[in-house]
């Protein structure tokens, strides 16, 4: 027997696990229950890959047995099992990410509930909410000798092989004393437990049996009438296949008949998953054949874009050992998913339309993520513009493009917008000033996916997205652009000796439509990439060359009238440091970061001397 610590994030768990006082302790039956599910159809999966496998899976199947005097529930499959390697790696330890994410979160809400039970795989753990001690033996079939696990839920566990374990595997708890005031009921009662499976598990495709009797109806839930399944089925189905505490937003069921049949049931979550923007993280659509489980996380019939989109797609036509390989090049797996994103896609446009409330507090878990479709699905482009908001200057709530286009000014070809860190970085911008004076809406988007997407779509509703930190931003009447072109040729050689002054910062110096109050601003060229994504390329080690942008004056601005008639009278050799200063301040406006701060501390210390 060979006694091991519990990896600090797991001990830290437990104990919140036992101390904790929790809304519903009968969820850890279901988390027991929905393992065992699991170990059962990746046996059966395995079952149909290697040929080798030496098992039986005519009947597969879960046990619960009681014993009263003992004050221990059992709860044994015959399903997979675990290796010592996997038991350690699976229970000694949390391999799963996101759990600093959940202790955090329990701190901050200084809160006890279950809310967040399941939402990080973390099941097996709640079995300390209503045991003093569990024991697992557990035996993979390609294994010689079984594995027993056992711990108190301190700082350590036990574990030992065992010759004669049985394929499978076994949880048993050694209850807690019942305890009406700690809400803690005698979980050996046969009508308690036969009251949790029929709550959380009677949609389980495996019989769970208790007594030799068939305790759940086993039927998939996306195969019933939708008359004959309550919202409250759904919601347990949900939680089952997504480990997410919390009902989903939206139920989402599909039917496809004739020359290839499949259903599916799928759900839009009330909060976004933890691993949503993680690296490993998985799409929640499972994969059955004929109501056998195949895969989960299956990537083939949903979009990276729609991984928080969890459920399961059920085929009549596929061979049961197919293989990711083979769904990558299966014309009807592809058909199969234009459909099920067509389908989702639309659902959210109907809860956009129907229950706004919803619709708003879903794209505020899963918008970022939505998005990312702009880049990566061309073909749904316009159905996910459509169902996109955005924040914008006309007011404090997120509006839709429709919504944009329909308040346009007239004569406004154009869908103004500007990307920055954050709103009030936005709203502060030199960039807007014009804009706003005249009445222009301007999208404000702040989501790093935004710096990406802008450049790729060119248009909604046949009008042309246009940044107002880059190019040119046609605001004037014909008589303002009279007015300006004359004002150019009267500051032509302030701007072409200011160029040349700052050829190693800017590419040009012209004068600005754009400002009103500020004295200049920078601005990109049409097609140059900002200066907040060449910070993201260069986050992530990527060398770009120097990017040069635009320097513009406002020529109503003291500053800059002052500097013209300085210019004019032959001052040239020391206005070379004023022309650094007032690229300086534009840089500065806009958020940006000066090359040398240094030198520009320096430059305004000098000039403020200058004034005593």
């Amino acid at each position: 027997m060979e006694t091991l610590e519990f990896q600090s994030e797991a001990r830290q768990l437990l104990q919140l696990m036992i101390h904790s006082i929790y809304s519903n302790k009968d969820t850890f039956l279901r988390e027991l229950v929905s393992n065992a599910s699991d170990a059962l159809d990746k046996l059966r999966l395995e079952s149909f890959r290697d040929k080798d496998m030496q098992v039986d899976v005519d009947d597969l199947h879960i046990v619960i047995e009681s014993d009263p005097s003992a004050r221990t529930l059992t709860v044994r499959d015959n399903g997979i099992g675990m290796t010592r390697e996997d038991v350690v790696r699976l229970i000694g330890t949390i391999a799963k990410s996101g759990t600093a994410e959940f202790l955090k979160q329990l701190k901050e809400q200084q809160s006890s509930s279950s809310d967040l039970i399941g939402q990080f795989g973390i099941g097996f753990y709640s079995s300390f909410m209503v045991a003093d001690k569990v024991t697992l033996v557990t035996r993979h079939p390609h294994a010689e000798k079984g594995v027993r696990w056992e711990s108190t839920g301190e700082s350590t566990y036990t574990i030992d092989d065992v010759d004669d374990a049985p394929q499978g595997t076994s949880v048993t708890l050694h209850l807690k004393p019942s305890d009406d005031e700690d809400r803690l009921p005698d979980y050996t009662e046969p009508a308690k437990i036969r009251e949790i499976v029929k709550r959380y598990s009677d949609f389980i495709t495996w019989p769970v049996r208790l007594g030799g009797e068939d305790i759940n109806s086993r039927k998939a839930l996306w195969a019933r009438p939708s008359s004959e399944v309550t919202e409250e089925e759904y919601a347990e189905f949900y939680r089952h296949i997504s480990h997410d505490w919390n009902a989903p937003l939206e139920t989402i069921r599909m039917q496809a008949e004739g020359t290839f049949e499949y259903q599916a049931l799928l759900f839009l979550p009330a909060q976004a998953p933890m691993d949503l923007f993680m690296r490993d993280g998985k799409r929640g659509v499972q994969l059955y054949v004929k109501r056998v489980f195949i895969m989960d996380d299956c990537a083939e019939l949903m979009p990276e874009y729609l991984r928080f989109v969890k459920g399961v797609v059920d085929a009549a036509d596929l061979s049961l050992n197919v293989s990711r390989e083979i769904l990558q090049q299966d014309r009807q797996i592809q058909l199969m998913r234009r459909r099920l994103v067509k389908k989702v896609l639309s659902s959210i446009k109907s809860l956009m339309g129907a229950r706004p409330d919803d619709y708003l507090k879903l794209w505020g878990e899963v918008g970022a993520a939505l998005k990312e479709g702009l880049l990566a699905d061309a073909d749904n482009r316009d159905a996910i513009l459509e169902i996109c908001s955005f924040a914008s200057t006309h007011s404090d709530s997120l509006t839709t493009l429709t919504e944009y286009v329909s308040r346009m000014k007239e004569g406004q070809e154009h869908i103004y917008f500007m990307t920055g860190d954050s709103r009030v970085a936005v709203e502060q911008s030199p960039h807007l000033e014009a804009l706003r004076a005249k009445g222009y809406e301007v999208l404000i988007l702040t989501d790093p996916i935004d710096e990406m997407w802008v450049d790729s779509v060119p248009s909604f509703s046949e009008k042309p997205f246009q940044s107002v930190a880059k190019g040119q931003v046609d605001l004037e009447t014909e008589e303002e652009k009279t007015a300006a072109a004359a004002k150019a040729a009267e500051f032509s050689d302030l701007l072409s000796w200011m160029g040349s002054a700052l050829e190693d910062n800017v590419k040009e110096v012209r004068l600005s439509t754009r400002l009103t109050t500020s004295p200049a601003c920078v601005v990109g060229d049409a097609h140059d990439i900002t200066p907040t994504l060449e910070k993201m390329y260069k986050a992530m080690g990527q060398e770009l060359p120097k990017i040069k942008r635009i320097l513009e004056l406002n020529p109503s601005h003291p500053l800059v009238e002052g500097l013209h008639k300085a210019f004019g009278a032959g001052e040239r050799e020391s206005l070379a440091d004023t022309a650094e200063l007032i690229y300086g301040l534009a840089l500065l406006a806009e958020g940006g970061e000066l090359a040398d701060p240094s030198r520009f501390v320096k430059l305004v210390a000098d000039r403020v001397q200058r004034t005593f």
